[in-house]
């Protein structure tokens, strides 16, 4: 039951990579030739880094991929772009608040994600061997980029 479990938990996981990952992507995409473009170059490679090793990680355990999963996470993403913004059409300052807002979650929700793998890493080898606290401290530092960038965004949404 155990690992059906931590199944399930990765698999969560890594369908939150997927979104992430395309929630970084979108929000690059409108904010090319600026700072947070910029940032948003190095947090996808990061989040594509951190999805290789979670798969890495799952594949060690033997844990299969959901593709359902995986997909609903695509399709939830791109439904999330149908969220009124305070314009009819275009992207606004709500925009990129709430897709800094939603990274930031995910940022959140992927550093818990290490934390808890730490905890089970002394009663299995195939775990204690990923280099969980460098990816938990990446996880750290993107949060507090990210943090900075929300900051700034809620200013200038809302000044």
């Amino acid at each position: 039951m155990q690992q059906k479990l931590l199944n399930i938990y990765l698999n969560d996981h890594l369908a939150g990579a997927a979104a992430g990952l395309e929630l970084a992507k979108r929000c690059r995409s409108n904010n090319i030739g600026t700072p947070l473009g910029s940032f948003l170059d190095g947090l996808i490679a990061d989040i594509e880094a951190d999805k290789d090793e979670l798969e890495a990680l799952m594949s060690a355990l033997d844990a299969p991929t959901d593709r359902l999963k995986q997909a609903a996470a695509w399709l939830g993403e791109k439904g999330g772009r149908l969220k009124l913004n305070g314009q009819i059409t275009g992207y606004s300052p709500l925009s990129r608040l709430i897709e800094l807002e939603g990274l930031c979650l995910g940022v959140d929700g992927k550093s818990s994600l290490w934390r808890s793998l730490m905890q089970i890493s002394g009663h299995d080898a195939r775990i204690a061997t990923f280099d969980l606290d460098r990816l938990e401290k990446r996880a750290i530092e993107q949060r507090e980029e990210l943090e900075v960038h929300r900051q700034e965004a809620a200013r200038t949404a809302f000044a």
